[in-house]
């Protein structure tokens, strides 16, 4: 049976199955969700076990556990490594879905809820595709997986258990689905990632929260002085002004900024899809250059004072931001996070007291495009899609992705499906169904070039 048979037999199957894990409220961020998590890895179990693999199991980590599974049908053929992750990000504002987030429905040829795209519906399509593989008798090389439960807070915990396992974890090349397309029929292939430094800052005025009448205007306010120190993080062309920041930054030439330019990128549409009146960054350089070859320094959350319902006049005691900077190659997240410690003390007035902690982060990667495995992804997306995919840098980040070319010696292919109007980490989170059933297609396509 051809694969497109095979879809078109068990569509339904195939999303009552996905919504199964879908309902799962696995949120690395939230201890409380910890539960959670051992449901999401044993539920993946069960999927890759009724999927055919020899073998699967729960391992535990001293945080959310990771799944490991494997199909050896020839030690001699080449072997793939499929990599995803099963937690997602929080929901909040939760008043902002319109349908409730762990209760997946498909509606406007679409499956909205959390982790319908990132990473449960795009990695969902490798079980599926495995799944078909064994159950006609094609599978023409030897697949193993890993799924985990940290990629949304870093991979912490993935990472040793790599450094663990580095033996049973070898293979030829590292298969993700993680990341986006240009458009529904404009095939790209991610050949980068941007790295990424995330750190949480906290101001701290008087010892309590104050009343605004009787001390406004005799004692600093943590939020404004908080205010002041982020917009001067900026200056008026868009450049981070952390010293240092870009002493490492690539310098991508000229020739790639061309080659670049030929995406298929409106800008446009690209306002008119986010309702804005005219977008913003670093001068000098494109939007597409901006988040795919440049690096950037965004505010995630801020917090300070009073927020509920009706009003409360005080000075706040603290105010709080989290803050992520998106790296390129040759930029060290641990160095850039040093620097901004550095810096954001420095700029600090007398009047608080300044503490920066450092979360998370990771390297940015960068994917060859004469590898046999791009040539395989290559082929896969021209023949289901009819034409040529465009290779691209993301500005998205996968910090474990340049650690597992470090730690395991392989490199990772990128075939990502998933489209900007996707909405991941933001309310509302959907995925195309033709985009689902289009990279199980596409995936199947990358096994058989893959093995010749």
């Amino acid at each position: 049976m051809a694969i497109l048979d095979y879809i078109e037999k068990n569509k339904q199957r195939f999303l009552d199955e996905l919504f199964e894990l879908l309902r799962i409220p696995s949120i690395s961020a939230l201890p409380d969700h910890a539960p959670d998590m051992q449901r999401a890895a044993e539920k993946w179990v069960e999927i890759l076990k009724k999927a055919g693999v020899d073998k699967a199991e729960v391992c535990p980590t001293d945080g959310p556990p990771v799944v490991y599974a494997e199909k050896i049908i020839d030690p001699a053929k080449p072997t793939v490594l499929v990599y995803a992750h099963y937690d997602v990000m929080p929901v909040d504002p939760v008043n902002l879905w319109k349908t409730p987030p762990f209760e997946p429905v498909v509606k406007d040829g679409r499956i909205w809820g959390r982790g319908a795209n990132d990473d449960k519906g795009q990695s969902f399509m490798h079980a599926k595709v495995f799944e078909y593989m064994t159950s006609t008798g094609t599978l023409p090389c030897n697949v193993k997986f890993m799924i985990e439960g940290e990629e949304e807070i870093g991979s912490g915990n993935m990472l040793k258990w790599c450094k663990a396992n580095k033996e049973r974890l070898k293979a030829d090349v590292i298969l993700v689905s993680d990341t986006g397309m240009f458009g529904q029929q404009d095939p790209s292939i991610t050949t980068g990632l941007r790295g990424l430094t995330y750190v949480e800052v906290e101001v701290t005025g008087p010892n309590k929260d104050l009343h605004s009448g009787l001390f406004g205007g005799a004692v600093a306010n943590p939020a404004n002085v908080l205010c002041r120190m982020i917009a001067s993080l900026h200056d008026e062309k868009g450049r981070v002004t952390v010293k240092g920041f870009y002493d490492d930054v690539q310098i991508v030439s000229d020739a790639d900024r061309a080659a670049l330019a030929k995406a298929p990128f409106n800008l446009e549409e690209y306002k008119k899809a986010l309702d804005i009146a005219e977008v913003a960054g670093e001068e000098g350089y494109t939007t597409i250059e901006r988040t795919g070859i440049r690096p950037a320094l965004d505010v995630n959350g801020i917090w300070s004072g009073y927020t509920g319902e009706g009003s409360k006049t005080v000075i706040p005691s603290k105010a709080n931001a989290k803050i992520s900077m998106r790296l390129v190659p040759n930029q060290n997240y641990t160095k850039i996070g040093q620097l901004f410690k550095e810096h954001f003390e420095s700029i600090a007035p007398p009047t608080v007291k300044v503490a920066v902690t450092m979360h998370h982060g990771g390297p940015a990667y960068v994917s060859p495009t004469d590898s046999p495995a791009y040539k395989a992804a290559h082929a896969a997306y021209t023949e289901a899609f009819g034409k040529e995919p465009v290779p691209f840098r993301s500005g998205g980040s996968i910090p474990i992705i340049a650690a597992f070319e470090r730690e395991l010696g392989v490199k990772s292919i990128l075939m990502g499906f998933g489209l900007e109007s996707d909405a991941i980490h933001s309310p509302n989170e959907s995925y195309c169904l033709f985009n689902f059933y289009k990279g199980i297609e596409t995936i199947a396509g990358f096994y058989k070039h893959f093995a010749k």
